[in-house]
């Protein structure tokens, strides 16, 4: 059996927000097995499922572009070891730069980033200066006929839209991805996998609570619907306003997503930890 640590238990409070004892019980009954352990935690207790976006480690920010005419855009994640980096003038001025370069000359990946003419040489000046590692981790880019709407959030998640219709809703937009963080823009692009295992949580979850067949039927009907809508951008419940979903909002004002991107400061990393 795989050992079952400090940091294990920490990573399944994270995803699914129960207690300490809970999730180590699940651990072991898993076998130290993670994806299994939450599994059984969302069929036992109910459990949401996690969002790893939600788990900001090591620091940095998020430099972002939007072009003249709402054209091009571009996100870059520039990490660093501490926040109090995170906030010096000639870091974020980097970051800025690094961003725009990433639109302007159609930089479609880190490699090409980091191989652009003065940048490296930049970052490692920045880093003599600084006294810190610094790292370009990742870099979006969206182009587009249509507009894009870009926002910010406390320097830690950037977010990109690409949409027709109303300026104004594009910005908010931008801003609902950052709280809500969709993983998907419509239902069918959600994965058939995906849906078969929240399906089978759902079963298992519906039959222990020992209803007639066809009640767990609507049971599990009902909450693969809230679970899409939870997942989904245009399902989700509007920010600005929650009796109504981004869809009916969008529709109200002739406005249509067409895609976005986003990125969170340091998604997937771990802190590290105090001696």
């Amino acid at each position: 059996m795989a050992e079952i640590t400090a940091g294990l238990v920490k990573e399944l409070r994270e995803l699914t927000g129960l207690g300490m004892m809970e999730c180590k019980k699940a651990l072991t009954e898993a076998g130290g097995d993670l994806k299994k352990a939450e599994e059984l935690l969302r069929i036992k207790s109910g459990a949401k499922a996690g969002k790893a976006a939600s788990r900001l480690a090591a620091e940095g920010v998020i430099g972002a572009y939007l072009s003249a005419d709402a054209k091009v855009g571009a996100l870059v994640e520039l990490n660093c070891e501490t926040d109090f980096v995170a906030r010096n003038e000639a870091f974020l001025a980097y970051s800025q730069l690094l961003a725009e370069l990433v639109a302007s000359q159609n930089l479609l990946d880190v490699a090409a980033l980091v191989a652009y003419p003065g940048v490296e040489t930049q970052r490692q000046t920045l880093v003599q200066k600084i006294g810190e590692n610094i790292s370009i981790r990742r870099i979006a880019r969206m182009q587009t006929e249509a507009k894009l709407a870009r926002y910010v959030h406390s320097g830690r998640i950037g977010v990109l839209v690409e949409y027709e219709g109303a300026e104004a809703m594009g910005k908010d937009l931008a801003m609902h991805i950052s709280f809500s963080r969709p993983a998907y823009l419509t239902k069918s692009e959600v994965p058939a996998d995906l849906l078969e295992r929240e399906r089978g949580i759902l079963e298992a979850r519906a039959r222990e609570s020992g209803k007639p067949a066809e009640i767990v039927a609507k049971m599990v009907a009902g909450g693969l619907n809230k679970f899409l809508d939870e997942i989904v951008l245009l399902g989700q419940p509007f920010i600005k306003d929650d009796k109504q979903s981004v869809e009916k909002m969008l529709a109200t004002l002739k406005t249509r997503v067409l895609g976005y991107r986003f990125l969170v400061l340091s998604e997937g990393l771990e802190k590290k930890q105090a001696a």
